[in-house]
């Protein structure tokens, strides 16, 4: 058995899950298939922050942000997608959650899976378009640079304790500060948690074949948060990243590992704030934010 992480116990989670109850929402004719929802903030807005997770995250991971933001008069929804296996299946049933939900448009937080989806989200509601925003954390524009590309028919086979392992690998090993280490322990905690068909189909949307045509999402306000420190995507994948979108507003996080969300959850919620601003007020902000001119642009703002 798993010790259980430090985070899981703190105050603040406790207090998260005391007062924002989890929701199961079914949007699909198979009422086995039930999104899991964290919904905080005034609920007359109906262009929120959705928060979408990485392959190995659940709901409440972004607890972090969905506290802090909200606090702030934020509407934010951490979204949790039960098992779909491909991608056009993923966005068809995302699409029915917002119209479930009755949104209008969306602001998207995607952590590396989450964000790559978010993309292809973005790509196929072009015509209509759902997507206000998009804040990408250490995505990706393509599947190729994982490994298993050969292999992802097969994962739907494969027992949960080999499917876990095969994403332990990604976790950070060396010697990190200590806010890092505990938001590595909480993802393991969270991995732990996944069952058989949930992994299988997040690691089978993390590694079929697919790409982003970034053409296709030109007009949508794009951010690209990314750590300077070591995580689990190479320079090379981010440097195709920036390539996609030229225009992008980056915020620079000088250390946060894969997982900044959690680690530098204050730093992450500023970028987060500041970008929907820009989208709302139309803002001419700096395309490069840093901690400071997150600061300096709020302060404005009031």
């Amino acid at each position: 058995m798993s010790c259980v992480s430090d985070l899981s116990q703190s105050m603040e989670y406790i207090s998260f899950r005391g007062c924002i109850p989890l929701r199961k929402v079914v949007v699909d004719s198979d009422s086995s298939k039930a999104w899991r929802i964290f919904d905080s903030g005034p609920k007359s807005v109906t262009c929120p922050l959705i928060c979408l997770p990485p392959v190995s995250g659940t709901a409440d991971i972004f607890y972090k942000q969905v506290m802090g933001l909200s606090s702030r008069g934020v509407r934010v929804i951490s979204a949790e997608a039960p098992p779909y296996w491909n991608i056009k299946e993923w966005c068809d049933g995302f699409k029915r959650l917002l119209d479930y939900l009755e949104l209008d448009k969306v602001h998207v937080f995607g952590a590396s899976l989450g964000g790559f989806i978010a993309q292809k989200f973005a790509e196929i509601t072009k015509n209509c378009p759902k997507i206000a925003s998009l804040i990408l954390c250490n995505s990706f524009t393509d599947t190729s640079v994982f490994e298993y590309n050969d292999s992802v028919a097969l994962f739907w086979l494969l027992p949960s304790l080999v499917l876990k392992r095969m994403l332990m690998g990604n976790f950070t090993t060396y010697k990190v500060d200590t806010r890092i280490a505990e938001s590595i322990d909480f993802m393991v905690e969270r991995l732990e948690s996944l069952n058989q068909s949930e992994l299988a189909s997040r690691l089978t949307l993390n590694c079929m074949p697919c790409f982003v045509q970034p053409q296709l999402l030109q007009g949508i306000s794009i951010t690209i948060m990314d750590v300077w420190d070591e995580s689990a995507l190479s320079s090379q994948v981010r440097e195709e990243l920036y390539k996609s979108y030229p225009q992008a507003k980056l915020a620079h996080l000088k250390s946060g590992g894969n997982f900044p969300y959690l680690s530098r959850s204050d730093e992450v919620n500023l970028h987060l704030l500041v970008s929907m601003i820009h989208v709302i007020f139309n803002c001419d902000f700096t395309a490069s934010l840093s901690v400071e001119n997150v600061v300096s642009q709020l302060q404005c703002i009031k």
